[in-house]
C-alpha cells in the first residue's frame, strides 16, 4: 500500500510540469513595474532646475548688441549690457513744431505781400485817374504779382518808334515815386508787347527789336527818375502774349502795350 501511494504522489508531481510559464509571467510583471516607475519618475519635473536651464539656453543663443565702441571692449559672455539709446535727437523732436511755425510764417508773409500789392494797385490807379488815363492804364493782381498795363498808342510811343512821348513821360513821372517808395524791394520787370503785324518803314527789323527797345526806354526813364537800377529788368515779348485778338484794329491796339510787373517775392 505504501509503495503504491508513493508512486501516485510522484506521478501527480510530473503532471504539473507545464506550470513553468509562471516564471516568465512574473519576470514580465516585474519589468512592467520597473517601466512604470521610470515613467513616473520622468513625469515629476523640478521647476527650479527647468527655469535655470531655460535661462541658460536663452543667454547662450541670444546675441548681445552693444552700442558704439563698447562692443569692442566688452565680451558676449557678460550678463549685463548697456541699454541702447531710445530717446530721439533734440532736433528731431522739434521738427514738426518748426515746420508748423515755418508754415505760419510763410502764410503771414504771403498775406502781408498781398496787402502791399493791393496798396500799390490803389496808388497806381489814383495816379492814372489824376491824369485822366483810366482808359490807358489798368492794373491786375495775378499769380505773377502786380501787373500795370499801359497802352502805348498816343501815350508812350508813336507807331514803329521807341522814343517816349511827353504824355508818356508825365505818366512815368507820376508812377516813379510809387515804384520807388511804396514797392519796397520788389523787382520791377518792364515788358514790351506788340501786335502781330510786321513792321514796315521802321529802323527796327522786327517786332522783337521794337518791343525790346520800348521796354528799355521805359527802364531808362524810370532810372532817371531815381528808381534803383538794381531792381529793374527789361524784356521784349513781341506778339507772343496778346491780351486781345489781332484780327481787329481794337484788339491790336490793346496788344500794343508796355507792362510794368512787380513779381511776388520768391518767384
Amino acid at each position: 500500500m505504501t509503495r503504491r501511494r508513493r508512486r501516485r504522489s510522484g506521478g501527480d508531481h510530473e503532471e504539473h510540469a507545464d506550470e513553468r510559464w509562471l516564471l516568465t509571467y512574473a519576470d514580465l510583471i516585474t519589468l512592467l513595474m520597473a517601466l512604470f516607475m521610470v515613467l513616473f519618475s520622468m513625469s515629476v519635473v523640478n521647476k527650479s532646475k527647468l527655469s535655470a536651464l531655460q535661462q541658460s539656453l536663452k543667454e547662450g543663443f541670444k546675441p548681445k548688441i552693444l552700442p558704439g565702441g563698447q562692443a569692442i571692449k566688452q565680451t558676449g559672455g557678460q550678463t549685463s549690457t548697456p541699454q541702447l539709446q531710445t530717446k530721439a535727437p533734440a532736433g528731431q523732436s522739434t521738427q514738426p513744431k518748426n515746420m508748423k511755425q515755418a508754415a505760419v510764417t510763410s502764410a503771414a508773409a504771403a498775406a502781408a505781400e498781398q496787402e502791399q500789392l493791393a496798396r500799390l494797385k490803389a496808388a497806381v490807379e489814383a495816379q492814372a485817374a489824376k491824369l485822366g488815363l483810366r482808359d490807358k492804364v489798368t492794373t491786375h493782381i495775378t499769380e505773377r504779382g502786380l501787373v500795370i498795363d499801359i497802352l502805348t498808342d498816343n501815350l508812350l510811343f508813336s507807331s514803329g518808334a521807341a522814343e517816349i512821348k511827353p504824355p508818356g513821360r508825365t505818366l512815368l513821372a507820376h508812377l516813379a515815386p510809387v515804384l520807388r517808395r511804396q514797392a519796397g524791394d520788389h523787382r520791377i520787370v518792364v515788358e514790351g508787347h506788340t501786335d502781330s503785324v510786321p513792321i514796315k518803314g521802321s529802323v527796327y527789323p522786327s517786332n522783337w527789336e521794337l518791343s525790346t527797345a520800348r521796354a528799355s526806354a521805359v527802364v531808362r526813364d524810370l532810372i532817371s527818375m531815381r528808381v534803383p537800377p538794381a531792381r529793374m529788368e527789361a524784356s521784349g515779348r513781341a506778339y507772343l502774349q496778346p491780351t486781345a485778338s489781332n484780327a481787329t484794329p481794337v484788339g491790336r491796339a490793346h496788344n500794343r502795350r508796355v507792362e510794368i510787373v512787380l513779381p511776388r517775392r520768391g518767384s
